[in-house]
């Protein structure tokens, strides 16, 4: 049996920024609401579902409180990579002809929770398994991707600055959609003189902290006619897992999206530089500097020099994190479901002001944990 190709048909956000009266599950539904209206199809449509960011009984949970019945789940759980390979395992399973359509969602009050001290914060996760290797020492999640960064900046003379353009960038790009959680323009030298988090980054360096959610739908090519809206094609996917314990990290300079970028190339049959748009996961500058150099947008230790001049910006070569990214537009804890959201946005065309002119292929790429995993999928409109 030929395999089935498979399309984004619909694609939502929910409401973002501080929703102190929300739960996650009700921007969930949000999201999916919203996403089921973007794509024209019904409830009833759906035949599966992937979520991961709940409780212990995820997606059933979610099912539950969405009213479906999935006879095809996923609760893939690998950090902000997660939707990306979430997609790659629902296309593969729509492809085999096993269901039709699927329904992928996140929701988070990652901001409100804090505020309301339901979070103790960050604390690797406990100290149980491989991280009480590392948590005695105080190793936070902020300061793996700061070690990772220096090393970087020692191997490749790569310099706090360049890393800053990356921010500068995001806040650019952010001032174009009315929905970004900080708008207002920064230089780099006020990501330098910001709050000092952990060295070499100051508070503008790190992503930010919000509530939100998001919905995606996929659907099988056979039930494209019956959408709302032209489809988004899935035209190659990569996975990847690296490490958990920071010394099992081969190379501190080579992120995960080395190796998940690569059979996503290639089974789309393109290169980066047919890539009219590039949605990557920015935790921290150095995340998207690293991610977008490992997926070939730049030779091995030159990614300092991808965000000069404007490259990155709207109306620059490459435009990317169009939306403002997680430095600037929204972050509730896990955002790789909103890079597909903006991906899917700018290749129908419906970015607005941040639109990317005849933008017809998008890399979407994901980073989990301390870049622990990665996922990465190429998008088309053909």
């Amino acid at each position: 049996m030929a395999r089935r190709r498979v399309a984004i048909v619909g694609a939502a956000l929910a409401d973002g920024g501080r929703q102190p009266d929300h739960t996650p599950f009700t921007l969930i539904a949000q999201g999916a609401q919203r996403a089921l209206a973007d794509s024209g199809l019904q409830v009833s449509d759906i035949d599966g579902l992937a979520a991961n960011s709940t409780g212990r009984l995820q997606p059933i949970e979610v099912a539950e409180y969405l009213g479906l019945r999935p006879r095809w789940m996923d609760s893939t759980g690998v950090g902000g990579s997660t939707w990306e390979i979430m997609a790659a395992h629902a296309a593969d399973a729509i492809a085999a002809d096993h269901l039709d359509v699927v329904m992928l969602v996140y929701g988070s009050t990652s901001r409100s929770d804090v505020k309301k001290r339901l979070r103790a914060g960050n604390r690797d996760f406990g100290s149980r398994g491989p991280a009480q290797f590392e948590v005695p020492f105080g190793h936070s999640l902020i300061s793996k991707y700061a070690m990772a960064a220096r090393r970087h900046m020692h191997q490749y003379g790569t310099t706090v600055e360049q890393l800053a353009e990356f921010a500068v960038s995001a806040r650019y790009n952010a001032g174009f959609n009315p929905a970004a959680f900080e708008r207002d323009p920064i230089t780099v030298d006020d990501v330098a003189n910001s709050e000092m988090v952990a060295s070499p980054f100051t508070k503008l360096h790190c992503c930010l902290r919000t509530d939100g959610g998001c919905a995606v739908i996929l659907a099988a090519e056979d039930r494209v006619p019956d959408t709302a809206k032209e489809p988004v094609w899935i035209l190659g996917s990569g996975q990847y897992a690296s490490h958990v314990t920071m010394s099992e990290w081969d190379d501190m300079t080579v992120s995960p999206a080395a190796f998940s970028g690569p059979p996503a190339f290639e089974q789309a049959g393109v290169s980066p530089a047919d890539i009219d748009t590039c949605q990557v996961y920015d935790s921290f500058t150095y995340t998207q500097m690293v991610t977008m150099e490992d997926l070939g947008f730049a030779t091995k230790g030159e990614g300092g020099h991808l965000a000069e001049g404007g490259r990155l910006r709207v109306g620059g070569e490459l435009p990317t994190n169009t939306d403002g990214g997680g430095l600037s537009s929204c972050q509730p804890g896990m955002r790789g479901l909103y890079l597909m959201v903006e991906a899917t946005r700018q290749l129908r065309g419906e970015a607005g002001d941040a639109q990317v002119p005849g933008a017809e292929l998008a890399c979407v790429s994901g980073t989990g944990g301390w870049f622990c995993s990665s996922g990465t999928l190429i998008l088309g409109t053909d």
